[in-house]
Formats: C-alpha cells, structure tokens, sequence
C-alpha cells in the first residue's frame, strides 16, 4: 500500500489478535512476535500490515511467499482520518456507517458510496455493488446486498441494509464483512475489495462512521511455501481457528415471546420469526417449521406446529399457542422450541432449537425467568439455534 505525503492514515490491528476464538486456558496471542521477535508491522519487512499477520520474505525465516493469517480476529480495515480524502488503495475507498439498536436487536449498515474503484469492465469502469456477511456464520444465511450502480468508478448507493436479531454477544464476537464486486452478466461477478470491521468497535443506539480503504481478502496460510518453524505455527492456527468455528456454527435465530396469562392460568408462546437460518436443500434456501413441547410431555399431547414457510432463510410465522398449566407447575416444565426443514416423501431435517427452563442457561433462562415474574406481561427474546438433537424430535437441555 501506498501512502502519499502529506497524508494520514490510521491503521486499525486488535491489539489480541485472537481473542474472539481463543477458548479455556489457551492465552490470547498479542502479536506473531510472541514467536518471532523480528516481526512486527514497524519492521522492515516493507509489506503492507493492513489486515497481514505476515507479509512477503524474511531472511532465515520464510522459504517463500507465505503468508499467515487469522481472519476472525483481524479487523483488517485501513480507516482514513479525513472523509474526503481522496488519498486511498489500488482498489478504492468505501463510506458507510453502522448502528446497532439494542432494543429491536437490529444491526442497520448504510452503505454510502466508494471512490477510485478498480476498473473492472473493457470500458475502464465498473457495475459495482456491494456484499455484506457476519463473520462466523453461514455466508448465505446472512448475506445481505444493494442495488447495482452501472458504469462508474464512484458510485453512490445511501442503501440501508438491516440485520435482526443480533444480540449484545454478537456484538462483541462478530465481524461485519463488506465485499465489493462487479456484476458481470455473461460471466462471473468479479470481485473488487473488503472491508472487515469487528462489531465490538460499534457502542449500542450510537452511528458509526467509517470510511476505509479496500483490501485484498487476507491471504490463507501457505504451509508449502514456509519455512518449518512457521509452517508449524501456521498449522497449529489453521487447525485452532477451523475447530473454533465449528463450535460457534450456528443454525439462526428465533424470535420468542412468552406471556403468562392471568386470571385464567396459562403459557402463550408466540413463535414470530426466524433469522438466518441454515440452509438445508440444495437450492440453497430451507422450507422451515416450528414445533413447540412443554416437557415432561407423558401424555403426548404438548405438542403444537407451525405452518411450513417455502423456500426461505427468513420465515415469519406469527404463530401463537397456549398451555393450560399452573405458574407452580410450569416451574417444573421445559419448553422446547425446535426448527425443521419439512421435505416431501423422507424425513424432515433438524435446523436447530432452544430449551427454556429453570435449569436453562444464559438468554434462555434469562428470558423463561422473567415470564415467571412477570405474569400477565408479554416477555419477547431473540435466541440462537443450537445444532445438538439428542435424539429425533428433541434437543439436548443446555
């Protein structure tokens, strides 16, 4: 990357460079320095640091090109002081701004417009358009995309697009990727540049302005090309990050409300939505239900279903049901809430669920806890779909 004089550039690494995904005892990793004290981003290595862990040659070091990377815990985006500066990357500059509102559990994105994009197109422009995914997560489950600006190097989209159901947690794990591409219609899309931004530098009902340069997606580690003593810590970070996010793989989210009804005792669940969810057929989308149990169930009958939804990620159900139960026995009760994927002639396929008791955890009995306070009061949560049937039909209490 070049810098021009007379310019001012702010170069945004997280000092803990794997704090989102380091688990248990295993102590977050400042810097690649830890391990080799020569390599540093003020060092002469002479490559850009904007997003690299490690960046071209080092002498006794490296046997090739290799590069090092840990993509979910880099915020890899180049943010410039001035927002019309017109100082910026090969590939060009994004404005947007983020907010996030605590109590609707929404993550609004305004993508404003870019500058000097990479020429794309024969005619020395480009179609471009931007992508938005969080990171860790299913890419199309949570993919989100504005509109197409046709023939410019400049365009300006001021497109709001809006997540739900994004939790405080999410906030301080995730990452909101923005990639830029160019349609293409007889080929491929192409694509431009990224922007990576960690979600925990927005403060809740508060915009954030951001206006960064584009970057190369941040290369994957190139055993082959290394030397062994980077090629063992190459492997080791490969292997610890894909077991990190296979652990936070999630299935979606639903959106719950719970109400105990009073004089007349009884629990209305009201099954609202769902958010990103997985997607189970080949088509890419899901075709989702909802079941819903008051366990123990010992005579069968605490059952209740939604209606199928075709063909999406996101369904609305607007459902409710109701369980004739007394507050006394319903401290005794779990209610499982669980999401299918209904398929015609063979079985249905788990998306996920969530279990809501005293003996639950976290949001879940947070949420359940406060219907038991409240009675007569209708209590809503967003929850996160946990992927562990412990046998068909049911999930595993967590």
């Amino acid at each position: 990357m070049t810098v021009r004089k007379g310019k001012k550039l702010s170069i945004s690494i997280q000092e803990h460079m794997a704090i989102d995904v380091c688990p248990g005892p295993i102590r977050p990793i400042r810097t690649i320095s830890a391990y080799f004290p020569r390599l540093s981003p003020t060092s002469e290595m002479g490559g850009s640091v904007g997003g690299r862990l490690l960046s071209p040659l080092l002498p006794g070091v490296m046997g090739g090109g290799g590069s090092l990377s840990l993509q979910s815990s880099l915020d890899t985006s180049v943010e410039i002081n001035s927002s019309d500066s017109d100082d910026c990357t090969a590939l060009g500059t994004l404005e947007f701004d983020l907010r996030y509102e605590q109590a609707s559990c929404e993550l609004h994105c305004t993508i404003l417009r870019a500058k000097g994009l990479k020429p794309m197109d024969f005619n020395g422009l480009a179609d471009p358009y931007v992508k938005l995914h969080l990171l860790p997560g299913a890419c199309r489950a949570n993919k989100l995309k504005t509109k197409i600006v046709r023939n410019t190097l400049n365009p300006v989209w001021n497109e709001t697009l809006t997540y739900v159901g994004i939790t405080e947690e999410d906030m301080h794990r995730k990452t909101l990727r923005l990639s830029v591409c160019d349609e293409d219609k007889l080929t491929h899309n192409e694509f431009i540049g990224e922007s990576r931004v960690p979600l925990k530098r927005v403060k809740p009902d508060q915009t954030k302005h951001f206006h960064t340069c584009l970057e190369h997606p941040p290369p994957l580690p190139s055993p082959t090309a290394m030397g062994a003593a980077l090629r063992g810590i190459s492997c080791y970070l490969r292997e610890w990050e894909n077991e990190q996010l296979n652990s936070l793989e999630e299935r979606g989210r639903l959106l719950l409300s719970l109400q105990f009804l009073t004089p007349g005792e009884g629990l209305c669940v009201g099954v609202q939505r769902c958010a990103h969810l997985a997607a189970m057929d080949v088509n890419g989308f899901s075709d989702p239900y909802v079941k819903t149990y008051l366990k123990p169930d010992t005579q069968k009958k605490s059952k209740h279903k939604t209606a199928v939804i075709k063909k999406t990620l996101n369904p609305e159900f607007n459902e409710e049901f109701f369980y004739e139960i007394s507050l006394s026995e319903l401290s005794n009760k779990t209610l499982e809430v669980t999401v299918w994927d209904y398929d015609l002639g063979r079985s249905n396929d788990f998306i996920g669920g969530v279990c809501l008791s005293c003996h639950s955890q976290g949001d879940a009995h947070r949420h359940w806890m406060e219907c038991l306070k409240n009675k007569g009061q209708r209590v809503e949560r967003w929850h996160v779909l946990t992927n562990e049937p412990s046998h068909a039909g049911t999930i595993r209490v967590q």
